[in-house]
């Protein structure tokens, strides 16, 4: 059986199928536009359109990522946080490393 990484906040992890990396987010929602703000120390500052009402922010944030990322919806899940602004993220096969870089890139070239 092949082992991989599993990031959380920093931590190495081992699970038996793909890497999952953590990211902590401070969510804004009812923002004038949806973007990613950059980095509040370890938090990740995400302003999103849509209201927090029915899971509408949480998905917004979920495909927000997921295209920022290039991955596909099902690998960007909120895992903790749901009714709160900040939450916790589950990136499904990208190391923490990988996640930050490609955030780097987009935040970089607006």
């Amino acid at each position: 059986m092949t082992r991989h990484k599993h990031k959380t906040d920093g931590v190495d992890h081992q699970t038996p199928s793909a890497t999952v990396s953590t990211l902590m987010l401070k969510v804004v929602p009812g923002a004038s536009r949806s973007e990613i703000s950059g980095w509040l120390g370890e938090e990740l500052k995400i302003r999103i359109v849509e209201a927090p009402e029915k899971g509408k922010a949480n998905r917004a944030v979920e495909e927000l990522l997921s295209k920022v990322l290039s991955l596909s919806p099902q690998a960007v899940k909120i895992i903790k946080g749901q009714t709160s602004t900040r939450k916790t993220l589950a990136v499904t096969g990208l190391s923490l490393h990988e996640v930050r870089q490609r955030l780097e890139r987009h935040t970089n070239s607006r």
